[in-house]
């Protein structure tokens, strides 16, 4: 039964010209295996879509393990050759293990647990699957000693090649293997000078001997290599018993090895060839975008809908008919099998059949005895005995009277449609195409001529009955106008107008499909504009909430700080805690604004933080000097904005006694000298603007030359009354706390 499936598959393959893309596909097995994976598809595939995500080595070429578990089963003695295909796959599971990798990938490789037992049997084979001789001392010195008489023998055989007495009689002086046995090649009468056993003849008559001065050496190491083989047979029984112990395991490894190797082949087949991975869905729609056919090369996308029960194609001659019906059935049976394919794999759905059936060929031949149209109702009737089945019919009205077989094919298309079955069908049948046009279920696609060059296109358009050109294809194809045009007058006048309306249907058709694609254009454009704003909207809304968040922290720390001042007892700390909380304090913000750049000239009146002046001078449109409360102050232009000074009428002020002293730091590190004075210098002008009486700077102590820089504008500032180093806790003589 097996073997029936498998050659259906077969057949279907070539009627569906994939042989040549499933034959490359199955080159990336490690071993021979069926296209089909027994168990659950979508987790097949969801396993495979994983592993196409990593980097990975191929696995090496395996053998089957059916007689190699058969061997253990009935305690049977391996081969080391048997014993290294265990080995191999167990060595390629544990270099996935040692990755560590993440996801299903690592889950299913977490499974593996190799047995100490087994790296007992493994040390013993080399990457390459040789024995390491090395580990065993006797074995050891019974190659050496193999080795030594072999030297024996090349220098016996070298001192022969030099003999005087048997030069003449040397046709070459090399040393030729012949049956496995050392020999000189030499001409007649040789006997004279050399005693040795003749192996060969050469082409030339010439005499290939092997000499008795070597047969001493080489009995020693035949016995040598019996006395190895006994103990490669030991080993081999000893290795045996342990894995017979570890069937399970091997049985399992070979299990999930052929799991695996299904999977990698798929993967390492699709990036070899900038194919696409995509399988089967639990419907019956058929959608393929930019799809090209694994037989076809250059050829142009196919694009089609078949989301209906009957996908019917007519149209021109020679236009592509056929390869977009084995098209559509070449994609569900590889989307059916998960084998990679080139189409667009999010635009396109393939849904999954039980059977995909194929009437394709002629099946008239002598050997059938048996006419085209009869041998086709036989394939008909095959048909009627499967369900939930996707079908292609090439030139289904082939072999018989057109008028009689469009009756008797709508009538069995209307039986299968019944039955559950999905099919394609190609046809120059007019009448039939007509008789199945005004189903719902039945979809329409014409192949495109092109008129003006006169030939196809290869392009196909949906809900139209194409013409079949068979008069423009004559001509392409070299039969005379004359006959042509003789052939034109027998179809008729009528028949002809007929074919002029298909056109013309075909021709408005174009039109539309032109005007529908520019207008998909604009939807996407749209789509994309509308996705764009959804993005920066959600973006935007994600800022205020960081902001958000933040200020509400910051307003607990100051909270938190205030608290902490309100315990303090001395008035000073009380001053610096309270100065410390206020600098938690964020800065006031706005709502977002679209950024607008203000000029400022001399004599604007602007404000700067809370405060408010006039502007007499302007380093350049980056920086200005500004007059506040008779302080000129150095700022960024960017921090001012334009206001209107209103003078208030004078007032009474009445000055209480009150020691105003507060805490600010500025942090100099790392800063040029020249960089830190300009730093420190806006630094107590903002200092003085917002009434603190009291700063630190830390300057650290360093080579000394920053913290002289900052004594030296410190002395000269008007607005500095004192300044000393600070207390050792607030920085020593790396800081200064000054006085305004």
């Amino acid at each position: 039964m097996q073997i029936e499936k498998t050659s259906k598959i077969d057949t279907l393959i070539n009627q569906l010209d994939l042989s040549d893309h499933i034959n490359s596909f199955k080159q990336f097995f490690s071993r021979e295996s069926s296209l089909y994976i027994e168990g659950d598809q979508e987790l097949h595939y969801r396993y495979i879509k994983a592993l196409d995500t990593i980097e990975f080595k191929a696995p090496p070429k395996v053998a089957d393990f059916t007689n190699i578990k058969l061997h253990l089963q009935k305690h049977g003695v391996l081969q080391f050759e048997q014993i290294f295909e265990i080995v191999k796959v167990v060595r390629y599971f544990r270099y996935f293990k040692n990755r560590e990798l993440e996801g299903i990938i690592g889950e299913w490789m977490d499974k593996f647990v190799i047995e100490p037992k087994f790296f007992e049997v493994e040390k013993y084979f080399t990457h390459d699957g040789k024995f390491e001789e090395n580990l065993d001392e006797v074995l050891f010195g019974l190659g050496a000693r193999i080795r030594e008489h072999k030297a024996n023998m090349n220098s016996s055989l070298k001192r022969l090649t030099s003999s005087p007495k048997l030069s003449p009689y040397l046709i070459d002086t090399q040393v030729h293997l012949i049956n496995d046995e050392e020999s000189l090649l030499v001409r007649g009468g040789f006997n004279h000078v050399l005693k040795g056993a003749i192996v060969g003849r050469s082409s030339s008559g010439g005499f290939y001997v092997s000499p008795d001065s070597i047969l001493k050496s080489k009995e020693q190491i035949r016995y040598i290599v019996q006395e190895r083989e006994a103990i490669f047979y030991t080993y081999a029984k000893e290795f045996s018993s342990k894995l017979a112990e570890l069937l399970p395991f091997i049985s399992f490894c070979d299990k999930e090895f052929t799991k695996f190797d299904n999977y990698q082949a798929r993967v390492l087949f699709a990036k070899s060839k900038n194919l696409q991975l995509i399988k089967s869905k639990k419907d019956s729609k058929i959608i393929l975008d930019s799809f090209i056919h694994p037989a076809l090369h250059h050829a142009k996308p196919i694009y089609v809908d078949f989301s209906k029960n009957i996908l019917m194609i007519t149209g021109v001659n020679a236009g592509g008919k056929t390869m977009l019906l084995k098209s559509i059935l070449s994609a569900a049976f590889m989307a059916k099998y998960i084998i990679p394919m080139k189409l667009n794999e999010h635009k396109s759905h393939i849904g999954g059949f039980k059977n995909i059936l194929a009437i394709i060929d002629d099946p008239q031949n002598v050997k059938n005895d048996i006419s085209t149209f009869a041998g086709r109702m036989q394939e008909f009737s095959k048909i009627f005995e499967y369900k939930d089945a996707l079908v292609g019919v090439d030139e289904i009205e082939l072999g018989t009277d057109s008028d009689e077989a469009a009756a008797l094919f709508k009538v069995i298309l209307d039986e299968l449609i019944l039955r559950g079955q999905k099919i394609v069908v190609t046809t120059h049948h007019k009448r039939l195409a007509a008789l199945m046009a005004d189903r719902d279920d039945v979809e329409l696609m014409a192949a495109i001529y092109d008129e003006q060059n006169r030939v196809p296109t290869y392009e196909f358009m949906h809900g139209i009955i194409g013409k079949s050109y068979a008069f423009e294809t004559a001509s392409r194809y070299g039969i005379s106008n004359k006959i042509v045009n003789e052939a034109k007058a027998v179809y008729g006048d009528n028949s002809e107008k007929l074919n002029i309306l298909i056109e013309r249907g075909s021709q408005l058709e174009r039109e539309l499909k032109q005007k529908h694609q520019k207008v998909d254009e604009k939807l996407e454009s749209i789509k994309a504009k509308e996705l764009e704003l959804k993005e920066e909207k959600q973006r935007v809304y994600e800022e205020l909430e960081y902001e958000r968040n933040a200020l509400k922290d910051s307003y607990e720390s100051a909270i938190n700080e205030a608290k902490l001042a309100a315990r303090a007892g001395d008035t000073k700390a009380i001053h610096r805690a309270m100065n410390k909380a206020n600098q938690q304090l964020p800065l006031e913000k706005k709502e977002p604004q679209i950024a607008q750049i203000a000029e400022f000239n001399i004599g604007d009146n602007v404000k700067y933080h809370s405060k408010k002046g006039v502007i007499v001078a302007m380093k350049d449109k980056n920086e200005a000097i500004v007059e506040v409360d008779g302080m000129r102050v150095r700022v960024k232009t960017k921090e001012l904005k334009h206001t209107q000074i209103i003078h208030q009428k004078p007032r009474t002020d009445v000055n209480l006694q009150v020691q105003r002293r507060a805490g600010l730091k500025c942090d100099l590190h790392g800063m040029r000298a020249e960089e830190a004075t300009e730093v420190l210098d806006k630094f107590i002008s903002d200092a003085l603007i917002n009434g603190w009486d009291e700063v630190i700077v830390y300057h650290g102590i360093g080579t000394g030359k920053l913290s002289y820089a900052v004594k030296e504008f410190l002395k000269a500032h008007p607005k500095v009354k004192k300044f000393e180093d600070a207390p050792q806790h607030m920085g020593g003589f790396g800081a200064k706390l000054v006085t305004l």
